[in-house]
């Protein structure tokens, strides 16, 4: 051949070369392009990943392939896409160190494998001869964190991957692990949604268990209210209208908080409705109540302080049980303060009978006063106590104006002691006039 001759071979050459370099980077290209829109056109990364992963494999000429997503609480890698896999793809441990993908995951860099590359058995289904593996990261200012790994096994005609296929699918596989972080933050989100809103329901539906105070009238006034700790709590109160005049008034705290103490404290209520219909004497109601609450109680190692009062206007009196509840107060027109004490253990700690105990009651002068630990242990940034004196100066101060006054005032005393913070404890309080 003349030197002309093979000039004019060689730039043929060079320019089927660079014919099938400039085919290939825009197969590449469309790649990218339609992997970027199928991520933009779906949420979830399972309505993607099969799709991606065709996409991947058509490109790169491979018979199989898997894109796998690291299970953190399981400490394995699972399938979310595999293609020309005979069968499920088992899972793989992240520690197996005989598993060509968990390698790679750990390891966090691309590899190529060739038929002697150990692992084959581990990566059963979905490796057959050459085998290309890149993992799947999630870049965030600290480095890479590594999401799962994306395989590529079976070239068709051809032995092995080269580095153009790892440079391609390395790309892929960065868009990936964009795809499943939003996966997991849209899934979260969507969780951390639906339980706040069936958070928000237990609330309402905790708080519509509580009467309304206005239920007592014209028998007595009287103000409530109650703020659990979290969106359900175990303080509560209840209020009974017993006839004649009677009112009854029922303070309770369980031992804990959230949807335990909230069981507790709905199946109290629910008991409690029938007990102080069926017994005049406080004492008998709780000791009623102790028995229907006594498996619930030993089950849940929990227990639940209850003050049961029956102001009795007419006759001047004001009866009362009171199973290990600190907070109960008759306040005098006087401002004296008279502590109910407790006559018994809490529910769930003692098996005697609670005893009844008796004090004067005027009309229209005293103020029957019952609030919960939150309320007296509340905290302020330094972590100093409210205390139960301040709350009964607040009481004082206000013990000649409506109970719904002496309640805001105690709940204003709250607010700037604690300075906005959450409290640690549920907080309830009644205040009644009769």
């Amino acid at each position: 051949m003349t030197g002309d001759g093979a000039s004019v071979d060689r730039l043929r050459r060079e320019a089927e070369l660079a014919t099938r370099q400039l085919i290939e980077s825009w197969e590449e290209i469309n790649l990218l392009y339609s992997i970027g829109e199928i991520l933009g056109r779906t949420v979830t990364l399972s309505d993607a990943a099969a799709t991606i992963l065709r996409e991947i494999c058509d490109t790169v000429s491979a018979g199989l392939g898997a894109i796998y997503v690291h299970d953190d609480a399981r400490g394995v890698l699972h399938a979310v896409a595999a293609l020309g896999a005979a069968g499920e793809v088992p899972p793989i441990a992240v520690d197996d160190d005989e598993s060509l993908v968990a390698r790679t995951f750990r390891e966090r860099h691309p590899v190529i494998a060739d038929d002697a590359t150990p692992g084959a058995a581990r990566e059963a289904g979905v490796r057959r001869g050459a085998m290309l593996a890149v993992p799947v990261l999630w870049t965030t200012p600290q480095g890479g964190v590594p999401l799962g790994v994306v395989t590529l096994s079976a070239p068709k005609a051809r032995a092995q991957f080269n580095a153009g296929d790892q440079k391609l699918v390395a790309a892929i596989a960065s868009q990936i692990g964009t795809a499943i972080q939003i996966d997991r933050l849209v899934k979260t989100s969507v969780a951390q949604e639906r339980l706040a809103h069936e958070m928000q329901m237990a609330h309402d539906l905790q708080m519509r268990l509580l009467p309304a105070p206005s239920s007592l009238a014209p028998d007595a006034e009287c103000a409530a209210r109650v703020e659990p700790a979290e969106h359900v709590g175990g303080d509560f109160y209840q209020l009974f209208k017993l006839g004649q005049g009677r009112v009854g008034v029922l303070i309770g705290d369980v031992s804990s908080h959230g949807y335990q103490a909230a069981l507790i404290m709905a199946l109290t209520m629910s008991a409690m409705a029938i007990h102080a219909q069926a017994h005049a004497d406080p004492g008998e109601a709780l000791a009623a109540l102790r028995a229907s609450l006594a498996d619930e109680l030993r089950e849940t190692e929990m227990y639940l302080s209850i003050c049961y009062v029956v102001v009795d206007p007419a006759h001047g009196t004001l009866r009362y049980a009171n199973a290990g509840h600190p907070h109960a107060f008759v306040v005098r027109r006087d401002g004296a303060a008279e502590r109910l004490a407790a006559t018994d253990a809490p529910l769930g700690l003692g098996s005697n009978a609670p005893a009844v105990a008796q004090v004067p009651w005027t009309r229209g002068a005293d103020l029957l006063v019952l609030f919960t630990d939150g309320i007296s242990d509340a905290r302020d940034d330094a972590g100093r106590v409210l205390g139960e004196a301040k709350v009964l100066e607040v009481v004082r101060a206000r013990r000649a104006d409506a109970p719904s006054r002496v309640v805001d005032g105690v709940f204003a005393l709250l607010e700037g002691h604690m300075g906005g913070g959450v409290p640690a404890d549920d907080q309830a309080i009644v205040v009644l006039r009769s």
